[in-house]
């Protein structure tokens, strides 16, 4: 059905994620910078920015699924970042 229209042509959002301190925002911000600028981004992108305690990640997607998958991989790279914080303190 090439001319039905999408329900969601375009995604934008921002999403900020506290931290108990601005070294531990730090700390976790450098563990997956590289993460986030190295993944495709053929249907969306996510930049990633450090302010004081909180880490913000804004995620521009073409369409709901990829919304989605932009957020699951952003929750999986900083929950593993700090799983292997939490073992090295």
């Amino acid at each position: 059905m090439e001319n039905e229209s999408k329900i969601l042509d375009y995604v934008e959002h921002n999403i900020k994620i506290h931290f108990e301190s601005k070294n531990q925002a730090k700390i976790i911000y450098d563990s997956v910078l590289l993460e986030f600028e190295t993944s495709p981004d053929y249907r969306s992108h996510m930049d990633l920015d450090l302010e004081e305690d909180n880490i913000i990640i804004n995620i521009k997607a073409n369409d709901a699924t990829s919304y989605r998958a932009s957020i699951n991989s952003a929750i999986k790279w900083i929950n593993l970042a700090l799983e292997v914080n939490n073992l090295v303190e």
